[in-house]
Protein backbone atom coordinates (compact mmCIF):
# COMPACT_ATOMS: atom_id res chain seq x y z
CA UNK A 1 0.00 0.00 0.00
CA UNK A 2 1.77 3.42 -0.79
CA UNK A 3 1.30 6.38 1.46
CA UNK A 4 -0.41 9.72 1.41
CA UNK A 5 0.82 12.89 0.48
CA UNK A 6 -0.74 16.25 2.80
CA UNK A 7 0.16 19.74 2.60
CA UNK A 8 -0.10 21.26 5.35
CA UNK A 9 -0.52 25.15 5.83
CA UNK A 10 1.22 26.44 9.22
CA UNK A 11 -0.01 29.47 9.05
CA UNK A 12 2.71 32.79 8.81
CA UNK A 13 5.04 32.40 12.03
CA UNK A 14 3.00 32.46 14.88
CA UNK A 15 3.02 28.26 16.30
CA UNK A 16 -0.14 29.36 17.75
CA UNK A 17 -1.68 29.86 14.92
CA UNK A 18 -1.23 25.70 13.43
CA UNK A 19 -4.70 24.47 13.06
CA UNK A 20 -5.94 21.41 15.26
CA UNK A 21 -5.91 19.12 12.07
CA UNK A 22 -2.51 20.41 11.12
CA UNK A 23 -1.01 19.57 14.85
CA UNK A 24 -2.95 15.92 14.63
CA UNK A 25 -1.73 15.59 11.05
CA UNK A 26 2.21 16.31 12.44
CA UNK A 27 1.65 13.48 14.66
CA UNK A 28 0.40 10.86 13.15
CA UNK A 29 2.37 11.31 9.50
CA UNK A 30 5.42 9.05 9.24
CA UNK A 31 7.71 11.49 7.31
CA UNK A 32 7.79 15.91 7.95
CA UNK A 33 9.23 17.24 4.45
CA UNK A 34 9.92 20.72 4.62
CA UNK A 35 11.16 23.16 1.86
CA UNK A 36 15.31 23.47 1.86
CA UNK A 37 18.73 21.99 2.22
CA UNK A 38 19.22 21.44 6.20
CA UNK A 39 15.45 20.42 7.49
CA UNK A 40 15.88 22.06 11.48
CA UNK A 41 17.46 24.92 9.97
CA UNK A 42 14.19 25.82 7.84
CA UNK A 43 11.59 28.64 8.86
CA UNK A 44 8.82 25.85 8.59
CA UNK A 45 10.77 23.30 10.83
CA UNK A 46 11.71 26.16 13.41
CA UNK A 47 7.63 27.36 13.75
CA UNK A 48 5.82 23.56 13.68
CA UNK A 49 8.07 22.53 16.27
CA UNK A 50 6.76 24.91 18.74
CA UNK A 51 3.53 23.34 18.49
CA UNK A 52 4.30 19.77 18.12
CA UNK A 53 7.69 19.13 20.31
CA UNK A 54 7.55 15.21 19.38
CA UNK A 55 8.25 16.24 15.45
CA UNK A 56 11.98 16.61 16.31
CA UNK A 57 11.78 12.42 16.68
CA UNK A 58 10.12 12.26 13.05
CA UNK A 59 11.74 11.15 10.33
CA UNK A 60 12.35 14.45 8.13
CA UNK A 61 12.43 15.02 4.43
CA UNK A 62 14.98 18.54 3.07
CA UNK A 63 13.12 19.02 -0.27
CA UNK A 64 15.23 21.99 -1.75
CA UNK A 65 12.92 24.50 -3.74
CA UNK A 66 15.56 27.27 -4.84
CA UNK A 67 14.41 30.79 -4.99
CA UNK A 68 14.81 31.63 -9.14
CA UNK A 69 12.64 32.81 -11.88
CA UNK A 70 14.88 30.63 -14.49
CA UNK A 71 11.70 28.17 -15.92
CA UNK A 72 14.19 25.52 -16.73
CA UNK A 73 15.85 25.65 -12.97
CA UNK A 74 12.76 25.77 -11.85
CA UNK A 75 11.13 22.37 -13.64
CA UNK A 76 14.00 20.57 -12.76
CA UNK A 77 14.00 21.39 -8.79
CA UNK A 78 9.92 20.55 -9.03
CA UNK A 79 10.69 17.29 -10.61
CA UNK A 80 13.30 15.91 -8.26
CA UNK A 81 11.49 17.40 -5.54
CA UNK A 82 8.34 15.09 -6.44
CA UNK A 83 10.64 12.57 -7.21
CA UNK A 84 12.26 12.47 -3.29
CA UNK A 85 8.65 12.74 -1.57
CA UNK A 86 7.39 9.94 -3.94
CA UNK A 87 9.92 7.67 -3.08
CA UNK A 88 8.29 7.98 0.47
CA UNK A 89 4.82 7.24 -0.63
CA UNK A 90 6.17 4.10 -2.23
CA UNK A 91 7.78 2.82 0.75
CA UNK A 92 3.92 2.96 2.04
CA UNK A 93 4.76 5.96 4.32
CA UNK A 94 2.48 9.33 4.95
CA UNK A 95 4.02 12.41 4.21
CA UNK A 96 3.13 15.50 6.07
CA UNK A 97 4.89 18.54 4.01
CA UNK A 98 4.62 21.64 5.60
CA UNK A 99 4.51 25.09 4.00
CA UNK A 100 3.93 28.43 5.61
CA UNK A 101 1.04 30.35 5.35
CA UNK A 102 -1.82 28.40 3.09
CA UNK A 103 -0.49 25.83 0.80
CA UNK A 104 -3.08 27.57 -1.99
CA UNK A 105 -1.90 31.29 -2.00
CA UNK A 106 1.38 31.50 -3.59
CA UNK A 107 3.33 27.96 -2.19
CA UNK A 108 6.16 26.42 -3.70
CA UNK A 109 4.49 23.08 -2.24
CA UNK A 110 2.04 22.90 -5.42
CA UNK A 111 4.58 22.47 -7.79
CA UNK A 112 4.73 19.39 -5.42
CA UNK A 113 1.45 18.03 -4.95
CA UNK A 114 0.62 18.50 -8.59
CA UNK A 115 3.49 16.24 -10.02
CA UNK A 116 2.14 13.56 -7.05
CA UNK A 117 -1.09 14.01 -8.14
CA UNK A 118 -0.54 13.39 -11.54
CA UNK A 119 1.12 10.70 -10.58
CA UNK A 120 -1.71 8.69 -9.22
CA UNK A 121 -1.08 8.67 -5.59
CA UNK A 122 -3.33 10.42 -2.92
CA UNK A 123 -3.03 14.06 -2.00
CA UNK A 124 -4.91 16.16 0.77
CA UNK A 125 -4.52 20.19 0.94
CA UNK A 126 -4.72 21.09 4.85
CA UNK A 127 -5.88 24.95 5.10
CA UNK A 128 -3.53 27.59 7.00
CA UNK A 129 -4.02 30.64 8.00
CA UNK A 130 -2.98 33.03 4.98
CA UNK A 131 -0.13 35.55 5.95
CA UNK A 132 -2.25 38.17 5.50
CA UNK A 133 -5.26 37.31 7.19
CA UNK A 134 -2.71 37.07 10.33
CA UNK A 135 -1.14 40.94 9.38
CA UNK A 136 -3.95 42.41 9.08
CA UNK A 137 -4.98 40.63 12.33
CA UNK A 138 -2.08 41.68 14.07
CA UNK A 139 -2.41 45.55 13.17
CA UNK A 140 -6.07 45.83 14.77
CA UNK A 141 -7.61 46.76 10.54
CA UNK A 142 -10.13 45.05 8.23
CA UNK A 143 -8.93 43.78 4.55
CA UNK A 144 -11.83 44.52 3.49
CA UNK A 145 -15.63 46.57 4.34
CA UNK A 146 -19.31 45.93 2.31
CA UNK A 147 -18.48 45.90 -1.55
CA UNK A 148 -14.33 47.04 -1.20
CA UNK A 149 -12.13 44.56 -3.48
CA UNK A 150 -9.30 42.52 -2.18
CA UNK A 151 -6.39 42.05 -4.53
CA UNK A 152 -3.78 39.82 -3.53
CA UNK A 153 -0.83 40.25 -5.97
CA UNK A 154 3.09 38.84 -5.99
CA UNK A 155 5.55 42.19 -5.57
CA UNK A 156 8.48 40.66 -7.09
CA UNK A 157 6.77 40.77 -10.29
CA UNK A 158 5.31 43.95 -12.32
CA UNK A 159 2.71 45.61 -10.07
CA UNK A 160 2.07 49.31 -11.52
CA UNK A 161 -0.76 48.28 -13.31
CA UNK A 162 -1.98 46.38 -9.82
CA UNK A 163 -2.26 49.25 -7.51
CA UNK A 164 -4.29 50.92 -9.40
CA UNK A 165 -6.91 48.44 -9.17
CA UNK A 166 -9.96 49.02 -6.64
CA UNK A 167 -10.19 48.32 -3.11
CA UNK A 168 -7.56 47.15 -0.69
CA UNK A 169 -4.05 45.62 -2.26
CA UNK A 170 -1.94 42.84 -0.56
CA UNK A 171 1.65 42.92 -1.77
CA UNK A 172 3.58 39.45 -0.93
CA UNK A 173 7.06 38.89 -1.37
CA UNK A 174 8.06 42.65 -1.68
CA UNK A 175 11.54 42.61 0.16
CA UNK A 176 13.84 42.06 -2.73
CA UNK A 177 11.67 45.51 -4.80
CA UNK A 178 11.20 47.22 -1.79
CA UNK A 179 12.39 50.05 -2.64
CA UNK A 180 10.76 50.60 -6.17
CA UNK A 181 7.55 49.32 -4.64
CA UNK A 182 7.76 52.11 -2.08
CA UNK A 183 7.89 54.60 -4.79
CA UNK A 184 4.87 52.90 -6.80
CA UNK A 185 2.55 53.45 -3.76
CA UNK A 186 3.57 57.28 -3.19
CA UNK A 187 2.97 58.01 -6.52
CA UNK A 188 -0.57 56.54 -6.21
CA UNK A 189 -0.82 58.97 -2.85
CA UNK A 190 -2.00 55.58 -1.42
CA UNK A 191 -1.97 54.59 2.22
CA UNK A 192 -0.05 51.67 3.47
CA UNK A 193 0.92 49.83 6.00
CA UNK A 194 3.55 46.49 6.79
CA UNK A 195 4.77 43.95 8.85
CA UNK A 196 7.96 41.93 8.55
CA UNK A 197 8.27 38.07 9.82
CA UNK A 198 4.61 38.22 11.15
CA UNK A 199 4.81 36.15 14.37
CA UNK A 200 8.10 35.43 14.44
CA UNK A 201 10.23 36.68 17.43
CA UNK A 202 11.91 39.06 15.17
CA UNK A 203 8.44 41.03 13.83
CA UNK A 204 9.03 44.33 12.65
CA UNK A 205 5.75 46.24 12.12
CA UNK A 206 5.68 49.75 10.03
CA UNK A 207 2.59 52.46 9.88
CA UNK A 208 2.89 54.45 7.09
CA UNK A 209 5.16 54.20 3.80
CA UNK A 210 7.87 56.53 5.33
CA UNK A 211 8.47 54.26 7.96
CA UNK A 212 8.40 51.47 5.82
CA UNK A 213 12.96 50.57 5.14
CA UNK A 214 14.16 50.03 1.46
CA UNK A 215 15.22 46.74 2.02
CA UNK A 216 13.46 44.02 3.68
CA UNK A 217 13.42 40.74 4.07
CA UNK A 218 11.76 37.91 1.96
CA UNK A 219 8.31 37.52 5.14
CA UNK A 220 7.20 41.14 4.38
CA UNK A 221 3.56 41.75 3.32
CA UNK A 222 2.21 45.45 2.46
CA UNK A 223 -1.34 46.54 2.56
CA UNK A 224 -2.24 48.86 0.52
CA UNK A 225 -5.50 51.24 0.73
CA UNK A 226 -7.33 54.01 -1.13
CA UNK A 227 -7.26 56.83 0.54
Amino acid sequence: MTGKLYGLGIGPGDPELLTLKAVRLIQECDVIAVPGTAAEETTAYRIAVQAVPQMAEKELLAVEMPMTKDAVCLEQSHDAAADVVEACLKAGKNVAFLTLGDPTVYSTYLYVHKRIAARGYETEIVSGITSFCAVAARLNMGLTEKSEMLHVIPASYQIEEALGLPGTKVLMKAGRKMAEVKKLIKKRKSGAVMIENCGMPDEKQYNSVDEIPDQAGYYSLIIVKEN
